[in-house]
């Protein structure tokens, strides 16, 4: 059966053109914020990220984000560090359901990520926000905004400040491995967004 090449073009452009506008999302979330964005070949993978992490210098910890589809249809964004897990039972805590790893390809069509660098900040309002706030542990971390051959590391003291921008919900999610006394509501004087 031949391919229509005209609506695989017309697709590519506007998985495309969503990247594009994931990126400026992302960029206008770090408006006035100190970060640094690294541009280099597309990384989908740990064993690319590592290698372009060790020519380019970055030095933000990885950090991981999964996405979470719940049986009542509801999604939710769970932004950890690499070695990070998903704890369902804090989860539940909190949105009163267990969740499940969505797969790459329903993934894909909910955010226009590409599987391998889905993008924790989202224009999406309707989608909660997870953290671990273990992330706050380090001193900096990195995400792919959109655009695979994109990363942004951001100092993890300015979490807190980008997270207050987004429109979404935003939920910590404590637990016995990270001291209560982080504050991620702590107010960083002198950074205006």
């Amino acid at each position: 059966m031949p391919q229509d090449h005209s609506t695989t073009l017309a697709t590519a452009r506007a998985d495309l053109d969503r990247l594009q506008q994931i990126h400026a999302f992302n960029l206008q979330l770090l408006n006035a914020l100190p970060h640094r964005q690294y541009n280099h070949e597309p990384i989908l993978d740990y064993a690319t990220d590592e290698r372009v992490k060790a020519r380019l210098g970055w030095l933000g910890v990885f950090s991981k984000t999964l996405f979470l589809r719940f049986k009542d249809g509801r999604f939710a964004l769970l932004l950890t560090h690499r070695e990070g897990r998903l704890d369902a039972r804090t989860v539940r805590a909190h949105l009163g359901a267990s969740p499940s790893i969505c797969d790459p390809a329903e993934m894909q069509q909910e955010t226009g990520c590409l599987p391998g660098a889905l993008c924790p900040f989202l224009p999406r309002p309707d989608i909660p926000l997870l953290v671990d706030p273990a992330l706050l542990t380090h001193s900096a971390f990195t995400w792919t905004p959109g655009l695979p051959d994109v990363t942004l590391e951001l100092d993890s003291e300015t979490l807190p400040i980008l997270l207050a921008r987004l429109t979404n919900q935003v939920i910590y999610l404590y637990d016995n491995g990270v001291a209560k006394s982080i504050d991620p509501c702590a107010a960083q004087p002198d950074i205006k967004g």
